[in-house]
């Protein structure tokens, strides 16, 4: 059974809204306002202390990938997509900023509040997927180096057995991981120094 969302205090977030002077503007800062939000207007470019911001909101009719000092899709923080026109290549292009919400305009009177819970809670959703996959690629790494490792210490005649076991007295008399130890041989077998493992 999961746990039901938190909803986080917004109290003092700071929101960066990415689009020309424009009525939209004024409806969505006066609702990021009364939420409890500091609001920041732009255009047509994010400066760089927008990297800081809790939020950004941008606009996705007349955007372009140079407007952010990030690559398409890696933003540091929740993206909320300003749509007006539902073109396909316009919602595609917000699509691979890999937008966490959207809002509709005009802004209206509510939604705003929605977005940001959602653009939070997916955003945080996609970097703890993106953490677990790159903790999952190095565990993966980890053990083919293992496996290598314990093919190199094979080739000298010993059984993938002995040879795992040779790799853990190695570790422990190197005081390292098992993972350390075989970097360490497969870095001496590497360097043609694969005789040294027995020497160490």
């Amino acid at each position: 059974m999961t746990r039901p969302a938190r909803i986080p205090n917004l109290g003092g977030a700071k929101a960066f809204i990415l689009h020309r002077p424009h009525a939209t503007v004024n409806a969505l800062s006066r609702q990021l306002v009364a939420i409890g939000l500091v609001t920041v207007e732009c255009w047509p470019e994010l400066p760089a202390e927008a990297l800081a911001a809790d939020f950004v909101f941008f606009d996705v009719d007349l955007g372009f990938d140079e407007q952010f000092p990030w690559k398409p899709g890696e933003a540091p923080m929740p993206l909320v997509a300003l749509i007006g026109s539902e073109a396909p290549g316009r919602i595609e292009w917000a699509l691979s900023h890999k937008a966490d919400a959207q809002l509709l305009k005009p802004v209206g009177a509510a939604g705003v509040y929605s977005a940001l819970l959602i653009a939070r809670q997916s955003f945080e959703a996609r970097r703890r997927l993106a953490d677990e996959i790159a903790a999952l690629e190095t565990r993966v790494a980890e053990r083919q180096t293992i496996v290598r490792a314990v093919a190199a210490l094979s080739s000298r005649g010993v059984d993938d057995g002995q040879a795992y076991a040779q790799l853990r007295s190695l570790a422990m008399s190197w005081q390292v991981s098992m993972e350390q130890a075989a970097q360490r041989i497969v870095a001496m077998t590497e360097e043609g120094g694969d005789d040294q493992s027995s020497r160490a």
